[in-house]
């Protein structure tokens, strides 16, 4: 038995009005996910343990089966596994986003956030300005690191970590009351701004109408995490499927092989079809157990407020990934379990994530037992099954023990 998780980041969502009251994965053309919901089990479940934060940091960590009040220390030094960082006891780790902010008359903490992925800014674009700003900044206490597009590590040498707002919880606000209160991380923020805004490469930005990547933001602080072997735990060979250091950095952390998809950038327009293929060549070639498939597009889109461009990226995860999944499984013989899902809910009317329950889609290629059902909240809720605790999805997708909660 082979085993495969597709992880629609953020795709999960509520009603919207444009789509005629349904939600971005009701509304889709999704006819690979309808075809598996009629031989598969639906349900919700809960990754985002109560009292933490929704992240795709919990909810990732929830899904792959570790319990997140257990192993969690912050999100940015699981990107800073992915990228290579060699984390002392002492430090501290921090996510620096590249983001755009207005540029009107008036102090650093007047401007406002538009874009917190300055226009999913391409890495080699985006390590040059890291380059040119770090000249100034870096220094024994603070290492700057490039990860992917937008996403990057600051690493402060016995530093101290402080609450610090995600930059996707502050579009379109005045920055000022959302600033670093240490001294020399605002500081950094606002020379950063300073030497950005008038960079050549956002200038050529602004000039083919692309938003500029004209400040640092840095949030998501943590220390080193002390993960667990997945192989270990649960008994299986495993492969990570990602464009995000984030997730890769999970996997580093747990143990598990990383496939690198060339042209995966964790934007719109990705390399669907590779993470498909290399999913596929690792079950059924390359002697792994398990695959996990990790697609980012649904939650950018949410993230920038457009329903169109979110339905857009779940027919993508439809046609390009699962229904490719499915196909090359079958062709080559295996007896498998799809696990379809996301991680959090990225509700497009707040561009945020939010810690609700997620409908999950469990598909078993030995199973003919046909049912009249979509994938979609709503049919996932009307079903009644509840799983309360997103870690033990790993133990039910291996074993199919009944976890659930009816």
């Amino acid at each position: 038995m082979k085993y495969v998780v597709v992880l629609g980041d953020g795709m999960a969502d509520e009603p919207i009005e444009a789509l005629g009251g349904k939600t971005p994965l009701e509304y889709a053309h999704t006819p690979a996910m309808d075809e598996l919901a009629k031989r598969a089990e639906i349900g919700m479940v809960r990754t985002i343990p109560e009292g933490m934060a929704p992240g795709s940091d919990t909810a990732n960590l929830s899904v792959i089966g570790y319990n997140p009040r257990k192993y969690y220390t912050g999100r940015s030094p699981l990107e800073a596994l992915s990228i290579g960082v060699d984390m002392k006891d002492t430090d501290v780790v921090y996510r620096c986003n590249l983001v755009t902010l207005t540029e009107n008359e008036g102090a650093y903490e007047e401007q406002k956030i538009l874009d917190h992925s300055s226009g999913e800014i391409s890495t080699e674009d985006a390590a040059v300005l890291l380059k040119d700003v770090c000249r100034e900044l870096a220094d024994e206490t603070y290492q700057f690191y490039v990860g992917t597009s937008y996403r990057h590590c600051m690493v402060w040498n016995h530093g101290e970590v402080l609450e610090l707002t995600p930059p996707h919880d502050v579009l379109t606000q005045v920055i000022g009351q959302y600033l670093p209160s240490d001294r020399v991380l605002r500081r950094m923020q606002e020379r950063s701004y300073e030497i950005l805004k008038n960079h050549p490469i956002n200038l050529a930005r602004k000039a083919k109408g692309l938003n500029p990547a004209n400040s640092f933001w840095f949030w998501g602080a943590g220390t080193r995490p002390a993960l667990d072997s997945f192989e270990k735990i649960y008994g299986k060979k495993g492969v990570m499927i990602s464009a995000v250091d984030l997730l890769k950095g999970i996997a580093v952390g747990i143990g598990m092989d990383i496939v690198q998809v060339e042209g995966a950038n964790g934007g719109l327009h990705t390399n669907y079809e590779g993470k498909a293929n290399a999913a596929v060549r690792a079950l059924t070639k390359d002697g792994y157990d398990f695959a996990y498939i990790h697609v980012e597009a649904p939650d950018e889109m949410g993230h920038q407020g457009s329903a169109q461009r979110k339905v857009e990226s779940i027919e993508y995860l439809d046609s390009r990934v699962i229904r490719l999944v499915k196909e090359g499984l079958d062709k080559a013989g295996a007896d498998y379990r799809m696990l379809i899902m996301p991680d959090h809910p990225t509700p497009v009317r707040v561009r945020t994530h939010v810690s609700d329950p997620v409908p999950y889609l469990l598909y078993d290629s030995t199973q003919q037992e046909k049912h009249d059902w979509h994938y979609n909240e709503k049919e996932a809720k009307e079903g009644g099954l509840v799983m309360e605790h997103g870690w033990d999805l790993m133990t039910y997708l291996f074993r199919g023990e009944q976890n659930v909660n009816c």
